[in-house]
Formats: C-alpha cells, structure tokens, sequence
C-alpha cells in the first residue's frame, strides 16, 4: 500500500514539473480544484458504495459462488468469472467494491481478475447503452469476437504470477 502511494506521488511530481513551466502556479492550482472536487464527489461515493456491496453480500448468495469461482475452480472459473464480469452492471463503484466482496468471500485472485476484466472489456450494459447506438452493430461483433480471449487469458496469467511468486 505505501509502495503504490509513492509511485502515485512520483507520477504526480513528475506531472507537476510539466505542468508549471507551461501554466506556472495557475496550471497547479486549476489541477488542484480539479482533483479536490473530484475526490470531494468520491469521498461520498466511495464509502456508500462499499457499503452497498457490504449489503450485497448479505443479500448475495457469495457463499454459492465460491465453489465455482474458487481458487479450486480452475480454467472453468476463471471462464464463468469473466462471463459474470460482463454481466455485471454499473460503473467502477460498483463494481469494484462488488468485486472486493466477492473475494472476501473466498473467491479466487485470478477468478477476479478475470471477472474485472470481463467487465472492463465487455460490460454489456455499456455496449447496449452506447457502443452499439453509436459504433453499429458491425463493430461491436467485430470487437467482442477480437477481444472474448482478454479475460480468460488475464486469469490465466494471473494464476501464472501467482504460482511463480508462490
């Protein structure tokens, strides 16, 4: 946790030093309003949204779904992870916090990481809502098709990692 906030401060430093030879103080104070009034919008959804999830998993059958997406479920539940994952409705405080839950409750890493990956190559409802109006029903296929080996291949090498490091 502390290493991922020094590399995220390194980024912001680095992105700092452009930024104030081209806009000077302005530029650093507009992207300091930018980023506080974003984070005040996700200091009140964030915690709302993992108790949401909280409550999806008293309300969830998680404990029906661990045999199937387990660490002992393999290839076949990293392939219904990534299914579930494209299924799964919402944007990213949803579904992350979903997410979360799930592995809380037993689920597999790589399982997870096939299923949050299913959801951010495949999310139905996005591809219902805008892909298809907007791209045509051509595209979509042609995407879909070209992209159905991501999440099962992320799972995948998930496990890879994990057994290396293991």
């Amino acid at each position: 946790m502390i290493a991922a906030a020094i590399v995220i401060w390194a980024i912001v430093g680095a992105l700092a030093v452009p930024v104030w030879r081209r806009e000077g103080a302005y530029g650093l104070a507009e992207a300091g309003r930018t980023a506080f009034d974003t984070g005040r919008a996700l200091m009140i959804r964030l915690p709302l949204a993992l108790l949401a999830a909280s409550f999806l998993m008293q309300v969830l059958p998680v404990a029906a779904l661990v045999p199937v997406i387990g660490p002992q479920s393999g290839l076949s539940g990293i392939i219904l992870a990534s299914v579930i994952g494209g299924l799964m409705p919402g944007g990213p405080m949803t579904s992350f916090p979903l997410a979360l839950v799930v592995l809380q409750g037993g689920a597999g890493v790589p399982q997870i990481v096939a299923l949050i990956t299913g959801w951010s190559v495949f999310a139905l409802h996005r591809v219902l809502a805008y892909e298809a109006p907007l791209m045509g029903w051509r595209f979509v296929a042609l995407r879909l098709v070209s992209s159905l080996i991501l999440p099962v291949a992320a799972g995948l090498g998930a496990q890879a990692l994990l057994n290396l490091i293991q």
